[in-house]
């Protein structure tokens, strides 16, 4: 049995070894948007009633329409890491290659399945007996990012074997012209996950899609069994997809924007990261972090490099001079 992976948002935890409140603390731990966006009306009847063929239709032409993926209608999940899970099953005793380093749940759900895994660092790194390849899209914690030549190649290489291309492309929103999804249909090896909750800023809604082509996202719904996503949560994934999103959008880039100057005026280098979260590259990394706990302050280091951190995007203003204050007082 591989050890359970430390995620960010462990405020709880966080607040019991430092002390406060957890409601007391700055989450920067996670990768989310801060605003969570304001929920539409949702009918009585997505509460009343098991979720129906009319809610599942509307959240899947909503969600074409939103990732652009032409005539495949993505399939609603209750969350990326559900599906992540059921990876091994499309490649049963085959070895899978994981780009890393990257989002830990990948590794971890093939080696309790038993199936061989190897991480590399690169697309040179691949050969013939990878069966399956994982690319997390943009990437997290370091923000690497493939071009679609380069993954479209891949995805060539790997057909003619009849392997099968894993694109995660959980912090795609924000640049939307890097997605897979408008080339999934010509591409039947290729599987997209997307997050909802990260950009929406609802993770707690646990909704996600999968894109690919019908047999793949037929064997998905299967294994998933019947109302696996609530009829609330179709019914806001539904409209919120249909409505205009540049203001989320710009919000977060302002937010970020805000973040990426607090962090180099603190003379912090930033190696990397997305609209939604930077990477720290500091061998002081440990002592900061502990720095931070104690004024209740959550980031999220790593076991495999013990000189990053990664920040998340603080909610406004005096949450980004509450982090500035902190991380001047541990330079003085």
């Amino acid at each position: 049995m591989t050890n359970r992976i430390a995620h960010g948002g462990g405020i709880t935890a966080a607040a019991r070894q430092y002390g406060g409140r957890p409601e007391e603390w700055l989450d920067l731990s996670t990768g989310i948007n801060p605003h969570p966006v304001p929920l539409p009306d949702i009918p009585v009847a997505a509460w009343h009633r098991l979720p129906d063929q009319y809610l599942q239709e509307r959240a899947r032409v909503a969600a074409g329409r939103y990732y652009r993926s032409g005539d495949l209608l993505p399939l609603p999940v209750p969350g990326t890491q559900s599906v992540i899970q059921l990876l091994p099953r499309l490649v049963a005793g085959s070895r899978v290659a994981i780009l890393s380093p990257t989002y830990g749940e990948y590794a971890r759900a093939f080696t309790l399945a038993g199936l061989q895994v190897r991480q590399v660092s690169t697309i040179a790194e691949l050969t013939a007996e990878d069966r399956l390849v994982v690319a997390v899209n943009p990437n997290n914690p370091d923000g690497r990012t493939l071009q679609i030549d380069q993954l479209r190649e891949l995805h060539e290489r790997l057909q003619r074997r009849g392997g099968i291309l894993v694109v995660d492309e959980a912090f795609g929103d924000i640049e939307p012209a890097a997605s897979m999804a408008p080339f999934a249909a010509s591409m039947p090896n290729l599987v997209i996950f997307r997050s909802f909750g990260k950009f929406f800023g609802l993770a707690g809604l646990r909704l996600g899609f999968v894109i690919a082509e019908s047999s793949i996202m037929t064997r998905f719904e299967d294994w998933l069994g019947p109302w696996a996503v609530s009829g609330p949560a179709l019914s806001i994934a539904a409209s919120l997809m249909e409505s205009d999103t540049s203001a989320i959008r710009n919000r977060i880039l302002q937010r970020h924007s805000a973040l990426e100057t607090v962090l180099r005026r603190s003379r912090l280098h930033v190696a990397g990261g997305t609209a939604l979260f930077a990477l720290v590259a500091d061998d002081r990394a440990e002592g900061i972090y502990t720095h931070l706990c104690r004024h209740h302050i959550l980031v999220r280091k790593f076991d495999y490099a013990r000189n990053w951190l990664r920040f998340g995007l603080a909610p406004d203003e005096e949450a980004d001079q509450r982090l500035a204050g902190v991380l001047e007082d541990y330079s003085t």
